[in-house]
C-alpha cells in the first residue's frame, strides 16, 4: 500500500510540530504506527505473506526504539505520544 501524500501530511501536521516536521519522533511513531495497523491488517486477510510479516515486525522495532528514545530523554513527550496513540508497553 502506497500512503499517499495528503494522508503523510495529515499525520505529521497532527502529531508533529507541524506538516514539514518529518524528522521527530513524535511524527515518525505516528507514521509508522499507521503502517502498522495497515500490515496488521493486510495479515489477517493473507496469513502466508512471510515478506510484509518481516516488513511489519521491522517496524514494530523501528517504532519501539523511537519510543526508548523519547523515554529516555523527554518522558513527557513520550507519555502525550502514547496516550495519544493510545500504545502500551
Amino acid at each position: 500500500m502506497q500512503l499517499s501524500a495528503e494522508k503523510k501530511l495529515e499525520i505529521f501536521e497532527k502529531y508533529g510540530k507541524s506538516n514539514k516536521d518529518t524528522g521527530s519522533a513524535e511524527g515518525q511513531i505516528a507514521l509508522f504506527s499507521h503502517r502498522i495497523s495497515h500490515l496488521t491488517d493486510h495479515l489477517k486477510e493473507h496469513k502466508k505473506d512471510f515478506s510484509t510479516r518481516r516488513a511489519l515486525i521491522q517496524l514494530v522495532g523501528k517504532r519501539r526504539r523511537l519510543l526508548n528514545y523519547l523515554q529516555n530523554n523527554d518522558i513527557e513527550r513520550y507519555r502525550a505520544i502514547v496516550k495519544d496513540l493510545g500504545l502500551r508497553k
